[in-house]
């Protein structure tokens, strides 16, 4: 029986290229030798398409503190190295995640796996999804958004926006990831600064209201073979004091955050948050899988607070261990991505 051609593709332009190389490693090592034949596609930093036939990594360069794509690697084609029957795209933040490539493989008709364009752009923004989500009438906090042209037209007013949420504030990137650039503010005179440093990133922003000791809990969507989304058991990160909150450090470079799954929920509210994801899924017109991060208050309130359409994927990622706790293992879960996406193919749905 012919195997079934896959690309992996990743890396990508974006600030969490190396957390889409760290992805890609952990599926290419799950997908099943005897039924799928898998060349890796990398995205260098640069932009530049590069390609390793038969299941090959070599193209990662391991030498610093995370891999990343080698700047010395051939390029290659962007349609040679997409001439297969599928591709899985591991790419997280802008021109991976946000719409960009999957409207490449639109163009080209070549299946893939998770959302479309406009699914992919609305969920990469954080304004934008809030906007959207809200609209459907979930509750996603207070927030203002700061874009690049108010910024610098007239700062004062933007900061009196920001003001009236109150301090502490989250300040972010609106279209970044990994909780790269985040900064949370307390003082007002700390604001300034953490704007400019989430710029770096991005600049347009979103800056959110604090919730009070909230819990962090998070839920996978996973669409069936018929495609209906269904919703994961729950997980909740728990961050050491030594961190205010879920940062890059503490995500992939330390031991400081515990991964609980499945979460200590009591069922009416588990059950909630997971009817809550998949109306979250829905509302933003999600397609294959996605990950719906929550706060829950002292109270029992839930505050949706994003959509990820192309989670972290590592085999202890959190999105592969709630399916893990939900009955799906990891070979099976990346099985069921790459069937759907041959199932769903490309076009208007």
């Amino acid at each position: 029986m012919d195997r079934t051609r896959v690309a992996v593709l990743v890396g990508g332009r974006s600030s969490e290229h190396s957390i889409s190389c760290i992805s890609g490693r952990s599926i290419v090592a799950a997908l099943d030798a005897d039924r799928y034949e898998v060349s890796v596609v990398g995205i260098r930093r640069d932009g530049r398409w590069v390609q390793a036939p038969d299941r090959g990594l070599g193209l990662l360069d391991d030498s610093g503190r995370l891999p990343e794509v080698s700047a010395d690697a051939p390029a290659v084609g962007i349609e040679d190295a997409l001439d297969v029957d599928v591709v899985v795209p591991v790419l997280h933040g802008p021109w991976g995640e946000d719409g960009s490539v999957q409207g490449l493989f639109e163009t080209l008709g070549i299946p893939y796996v998770g959302s479309g364009v406009l699914a992919s752009a609305l969920s990469m923004d954080k304004g934008f999804m809030k906007a959207t989500l809200a609209g459907a009438g979930l509750d996603v906090g207070r927030y203002e958004v700061v874009t690049d042209r108010q910024w610098v037209a007239d700062p004062e007013a933007c900061i009196r926006r920001i003001h009236d949420l109150g301090f502490p504030v989250f300040v972010k990137p609106a279209r970044a990831g990994s909780s790269l650039g985040i900064a949370k503010v307390s003082h007002a005179h700390d604001l300034v600064a953490a704007v400019e440093a989430a710029r770096k990133h991005d600049p347009r922003l979103i800056i959110e209201a604090a919730v009070d000791t909230p819990r962090e809990i998070e839920c996978g969507v996973l669409v069936d073979g018929e495609g209906h989304p269904s919703a994961s058991r729950c997980a909740e990160i728990i961050v050491n004091e030594e961190h205010e909150f879920y940062d890059f450090e503490a995500k992939y470079l330390d031991d400081s955050a515990t991964l609980v799954v499945p979460a200590e929920l009591p069922e009416g509210l588990e059950d909630r948050i997971r009817a809550m994801a998949v109306r979250a899924f829905d509302a933003l017109a999600c397609d294959g899988l996605a990950r719906v991060d929550f706060f829950v208050t002292g109270s029992g309130d839930v505050i949706l607070n994003e959509v990820n359409t192309m989670p972290g994927f590592t085999a202890i990622s959190m999105y592969p261990r709630m399916w893990g706790a939900t009955g799906i293992d990891y070979p099976n879960l990346v099985d069921r991505l790459v069937a759907d996406a041959l199932r769903k193919g490309t076009g208007l749905h």
